[in-house]
C-alpha cells in the first residue's frame, strides 16, 4: 500500500506532471485549487468525512463513515484501500487539520485475492449484469466498500465535482514509480452510481477527456436497477388503493389471515446491537445455504460486518431493525437504513415454519405501514428486480457502471 499521506503526483504537484500532455493542462489548472494525496481510510478524520457527506448531493447511508468502517473491519483482508483526499491549494495537507475538501473512496483488488479462495467476496450477479467482463486476475479499482453497498459516489461539494473528478483521473493516469503497489491498474470499475448523480457525469467527462491520450476505453453500462416506491399523499390507504386489483385483494386477504392468527404487532427495535443475532437466525432460517450468514469464513465476515454496523450506528443511528410479532412470536424481521423521509430496505428474513401466514408479504406490508405512519415518503427497495417489489407500484431507477480499461 502507499504510505500514509503519500502524494499523488498526477493530480496536483508543482513542476512537470507525470500524466501525458493531453492531461497536463487540466491537471495544472486543478493544482491551482486542489491537491490530492492517498490517505488510508483509518487516517481520514471522521468530522471531515461527516462534513463532506452532508454536502454531497447523492450521499446515502452506504457512503457514510459507519458503513465504510464496518466494511473494512469485516472484509479488510479481501481488498486494499486507495482513498484519495483533496485539499484546498492554500491549506495544509495534514488530514487531521480539517482542510479536506473532497474524498474519493476507492479500493483496489483482484476478483479473487490470493488469500481469499475460501471466502471470496464477489459482486452479486444480476439479470442486468453488464456485458463487459474482467479476467479474475485483473487488478481493478472500485469504489470503497462497494461490494456490499447499493449506492456509491464521491464525497464533495457540487461546486468541486469537476475538479475532483479531473484530479482523480490525473492521479490514475500518472506514470507509476518503480515498485508502486497501487498502479498500474488493469481496470477502473466504478459501480453503484445513480443515473442522476452529478458525480457520474463529472467522472465520465473526465475519463473520456483523458481516454485518447491514455489509450483508455471508457464504457458506460447499466449495472442494475433499484425499484423505488413513492408514497401517495394519502398514506397507507391510498397506497393500498393504488395497487392492481388482484394484488390489493391478495394483500388484504393475507393480512386478515395473519390477524386472525393472534395479536399482531410490528415494532422497530430501539437498540440494534442485541438484535443482530436474532436477525441472523431468522434470515438463515428463511434462506439457508443461499443466505448471507452460512457457517463458512465468508458467512463469518458477513456476521462481523452486520455486528459492526449495529455497534457503529447505535441507538440514534440510521440502521434500524424491525420485527413482526404474532402473539409475541417473531415471524418476520427487517433491516433498513432510515434517513429522514427515505428508507432503504436492505434485507429481511421470515420463519419458514409459518409460511401459511405469508410472513414475507405481510411483514413488508406491516413494515411499510409503520414507516408511512412515521413519515416515510420514499421507500427504496435497493438493488434487484425481484417481482414482489413491483406489486407495490415501484418504479425502476437505473444503477450505472463506469468502466475504464486499457486499450
Amino acid at each position: 500500500m502507499a504510505p500514509a499521506s503519500a502524494p499523488c503526483p498526477g493530480a496536483a504537484t508543482d513542476g512537470p506532471a507525470d500524466s501525458p500532455t493531453a492531461l497536463r493542462g487540466r491537471a495544472d489548472r486543478d493544482a491551482a485549487r486542489l491537491r490530492s494525496r492517498r490517505v488510508p481510510f483509518d487516517d481520514i478524520p471522521r468530522p471531515a468525512w461527516d462534513r463532506l457527506f452532508s454536502r454531497t448531493p447523492c450521499a446515502t447511508p452506504f457512503s457514510g463513515w459507519e458503513f465504510h468502517r464496518a466494511w473494512w473491519d469485516a472484509y479488510g483482508p479481501t481488498a486494499h484501500d486507495e482513498y484519495l483526499v483533496f485539499f484546498g491549494a492554500s491549506g495544509g495537507e495534514d488530514p487531521a487539520a480539517g482542510e479536506i475538501v473532497a474524498i474519493a473512496p476507492l479500493m483496489h483488488r483482484h476478483a479473487i485475492e490470493a488469500d481469499d479462495l475460501t471466502s471470496a467476496t464477489i459482486l452479486r450477479q444480476t439479470p442486468h449484469e453488464p456485458a463487459t467482463a474482467l479476467r479474475p486476475t485483473a487488478k481493478v479499482v472500485f469504489f470503497g466498500a462497494s461490494y456490499h453497498a447499493d449506492y456509491a459516489t464521491l464525497l464533495c461539494d457540487p461546486a468541486d465535482l469537476a475538479d475532483v473528478a479531473a484530479g482523480l483521473v490525473a492521479c490514475l493516469a500518472r506514470v507509476p514509480d518503480e515498485g508502486d503497489p497501487v498502479t498500474p491498474w488493469d481496470a477502473v470499475d466504478l459501480r453503484r452510481l445513480r443515473h442522476d448523480d452529478p458525480a457520474l457525469a463529472a467522472l465520465e467527462d473526465a475519463f473520456r477527456a483523458a481516454a485518447p491520450a491514455q489509450r483508455w476505453r471508457v464504457t458506460r453500462e447499466q449495472e442494475d436497477v433499484c425499484p423505488i416506491l413513492r408514497i401517495p399523499d394519502g398514506g397507507w390507504e391510498d397506497l393500498v388503493q393504488s395497487l392492481d386489483r388482484k394484488d390489493r385483494h391478495e394483500l388484504r386477504r393475507k393480512m386478515r389471515r395473519v390477524e386472525s392468527a393472534g395479536d399482531v404487532r410490528f415494532e422497530l427495535v430501539d437498540d440494534p446491537v442485541p438484535f443482530v443475532d436474532e436477525f441472523i437466525a431468522i434470515h438463515q432460517a428463511k434462506w439457508e445455504d443461499r443466505g448471507l450468514f452460512p457457517d463458512t469464513p465468508g458467512g463469518a465476515r458477513s456476521s462481523r460486518f452486520l455486528h459492526r454496523l449495529a455497534e457503529l450506528h447505535g441507538r440514534d443511528g440510521e440502521l434500524r431493525f424491525g420485527r413482526l410479532l404474532v402473539d409475541g412470536e417473531m415471524i418476520f424481521a427487517s433491516l433498513g437504513f432510515h434517513s429522514g423521509t427515505r428508507v432503504y430496505f436492505y434485507n429481511a428474513g421470515s420463519r419458514p415454519e409459518v409460511r401459511e401466514l405469508s410472513p414475507g408479504v405481510v411483514g413488508v406490508a406491516w413494515y411499510l405501514r409503520a414507516l408511512i405512519d412515521a413519515g416515510c415518503r420514499t421507500f427504496d427497495f435497493l438493488r434487484g428486480d425481484e417481482p414482489y417489489k413491483y406489486t407495490w407500484g415501484s418504479i425502476d431507477e437505473p444503477l450505472v457502471r463506469l468502466l475504464v480499461t486499457r486499450a
